[in-house]
């Protein structure tokens, strides 16, 4: 007996998310290898652009920036789909109650994208240690050189102490980054500990340490958590840095401890997200302000492709996918 050799199945594979993104995710190679495991779909689905388009076939669903919400009336048109594999990081804005009660996995960039915030924090944590903002602008301003050498002010990281408020994915990351350094970590999180890593009371963290990271998710319990109150405990030339969300800090009292000059900041993220002319942001004194830079850019953005590629590979394989979102957590993460 004759025995015909079975073609392993090629799921139906639909992009979801701002047509541009798709050169900006994925490499020609990734691409290529994509279309040779998955039937990917021509076209590309975004926003509420959905009309039109064929879906009763699509198995797997690759998100990005511009997904679609993903409601009842739009999982109707896809009977079939089982995975959600999202590019990005957090999936509150498209993964509705109907999607999980479907019982389709849904599967996050939210760690692949920690990775570059951890590094950019890693990275303003030291240059802030070393005093590096503050010695750029005086050094500019008065052409003394090494304007902190006879001081008797902390300059340097060695047994500085660093603040990261809330053990999230990001501020896990930072954690095990600032493990080869002679820092003193602290952490404050009402929920999660770190084995080895001392969790201490809020006011406790902002009032010993030399630079405060704020890793918190945006969530009602979080929005101004940063405020006047918050940031008197901090000590005098202190640093705090924000990677996480605007709304977890109080702008002015923040703008009030730059201007006195007592605080220093490394800033991201601001609410608005996009500032309008002439916010005072943009001519604060001891700031260190960018535009919500700190997670993928630019090349980073190809890693967020490459992951969901490994994902889908899993899924192909039967096995169990590495960045699986549990529905019931979303209440308290990002």
């Amino acid at each position: 007996m004759n025995i015909v050799p079975t073609t392993p199945h090629r799921p139906q594979a639909t992009l979801a998310m701002d047509p541009h993104l798709v050169e900006c995710l994925f490499t020609p190679e990734a691409l290529a290898h994509l279309k040779s495991i998955v039937r990917l779909q021509d076209g590309v689905i975004s926003g509420p652009s959905t009309a039109g388009a064929d879906l009763a076939a699509t198995e797997i669903l690759i998100g990005g920036w511009g997904c679609p919400v993903l409601d009842a009336d739009l999982l109707a048109r896809m009977p079939m789909l089982h995975t959600v594999v999202y590019t990005a990081g957090t999936v509150k804005g498209f993964a509705t109650d109907e999607l999980f009660a479907r019982g389709v996995k849904v599967s996050s960039g939210a760690d692949t994208n920690a990775l570059p915030v951890a590094e950019f924090t890693l990275a303003a944590i030291l240059l802030a240690g070393k005093r590096v903002f503050e010695i750029d602008s005086e050094y500019r301003a008065t052409g003394r050189y090494r304007p902190f050498a006879d001081s008797p002010r902390q300059w340097g990281n060695y047994g500085i102490t660093v603040g990261i408020i809330s053990a999230s994915r990001i501020g896990r990351r930072v954690i095990e980054l600032l493990a080869p350094f002679d820092i003193n970590v602290l952490l404050y999180d009402p929920i999660h500990t770190i084995p080895g890593v001392e969790n201490v009371d809020f006011d406790h963290l902002l009032s010993h340490s030399d630079v405060v990271s704020l890793h918190a998710p945006e969530l009602p319990e979080t929005r101004r958590m940063i405020d006047a109150r918050a940031l008197s405990l901090m000590p005098d030339g202190a640093t705090l840095i924000n990677t996480a969300r605007g709304s977890l800090v109080d702008d002015g009292a923040l703008l009030a401890e730059l201007t006195a000059r007592r605080l220093h900041a490394v800033v991201d993220v601001t609410e608005p997200d996009v500032l309008p002319a002439g916010s005072p942001w943009f001519d604060a004194p001891n700031l260190t302000l960018t535009p919500h830079i700190a997670g993928s850019q630019g090349n980073e953005m190809f890693r967020l492709g490459d992951s969901a590629v490994r994902e889908i590979e899993r899924v192909l394989a039967g096995r169990p996918l590495r960045h699986l979102v549990q529905q019931g957590a979303l209440h308290i993460t990002a």
